[in-house]
């Protein structure tokens, strides 16, 4: 077991509006497994913990009665209130607070759900907490999706190089800690599950493809902790002539084209000998 990284708050200040439109969503069908592996009843409680605006609070939230959207950012749940309005969602309920000082009754919730972001939460604490507040014989989900500059394509690679080179001339190398990975390759999410008491229930993995445009790519960059639009400030414009003159040459043929991951890590929290779930 080793330390956990910390993030510094307000990585993603400013960030809402492009985290909303640019980020890719869940894929149909790993929504529709989650549901069905987790079984909710229809009258529980939803926690979407570190919510963002909502990638999974609002596909999810027609199988709850009440859903709960938990982000630290309060631009986040802004955006995640007026989305609940404009859908009819009265249901849904944003809450600003960071998901370690969340204060929820024991036996809460019916399913809990963490999207690309339990790496930056205190995971031993927030798995306990979590084990808490759920019902016994529901679940905990941990949902992940790639990233355009992690994979086998050229164009990948040099939108790699690209996002280094602006990162360390605008100094945002170290907006994301050094080793954060490293932390969860040496203490795996599901070691940290298992330790506050839960049991496995396997990781499931979906693939969608995606054509980028220069446009989506340039605003799914500003929806990250380390190129947001306070880091780019008076180089956006540098920045987006910058990234169409280097994959400007990968756009013949298949293009800017990912096969982008998801997937969830599942764990149960175990009910009473006796019981089925």
């Amino acid at each position: 077991m080793t330390g956990e990284v910390r993030f510094e708050p307000g990585l993603y200040r400013g960030t809402a509006a492009y985290y909303d439109r640019f980020r890719l969503p869940y894929p149909d069908a790993m929504i529709s497994d989650l549901v069905r592996r987790t079984a909710p009843s229809g009258s529980g409680r939803l926690l979407d913990l570190a919510s963002g605006t909502g990638q999974l609070a609002f596909p999810l939230r027609g199988w709850f009665a009440e859903v709960w959207a938990v982000d630290a950012e309060p631009d986040m749940t802004e955006v995640v209130r007026a989305k609940a309005i404009a859908a009819g969602a009265s249901h849904v309920h944003a809450v600003t607070t960071i998901a370690e000082e969340l204060r929820a009754e024991p036996g809460s919730f019916e399913l809990i759900v963490v999207g690309n972001a339990f790496h930056r939460l205190h995971r031993a604490l927030v798995a306990e907490q979590s084990y808490g507040w759920l019902e016994p014989g529901s679940c905990v989900a941990l949902c992940w999706s790639t990233s355009p500059w992690v994979g086998p394509g050229d164009w990948q690679r040099a939108l790699d190089d690209l996002l280094l080179r602006w990162r360390d001339a605008l100094g945002a190398a170290g907006r994301v800690p050094p080793g954060w990975d490293r932390a969860r390759q040496q203490d795996p999410d599901r070691d940290v599950l298992s330790r506050a008491g839960f049991e496995p229930a396997g990781r499931h993995e979906f693939s969608a493809e995606h054509h980028w445009t220069m446009d989506e790519l340039a605003g799914h960059i500003r929806s990250t902790s380390f190129l947001p639009p306070a880091v780019l400030a008076d180089h956006a414009a540098e920045f987006d002539a910058d990234l169409t003159a280097e994959l400007s040459r990968y756009t013949a043929g298949a293009g800017l084209t990912e096969r982008v991951g998801f997937a969830y890590e599942l764990a149960r929290k175990p009910a009473p000998a006796g019981t089925h779930t």
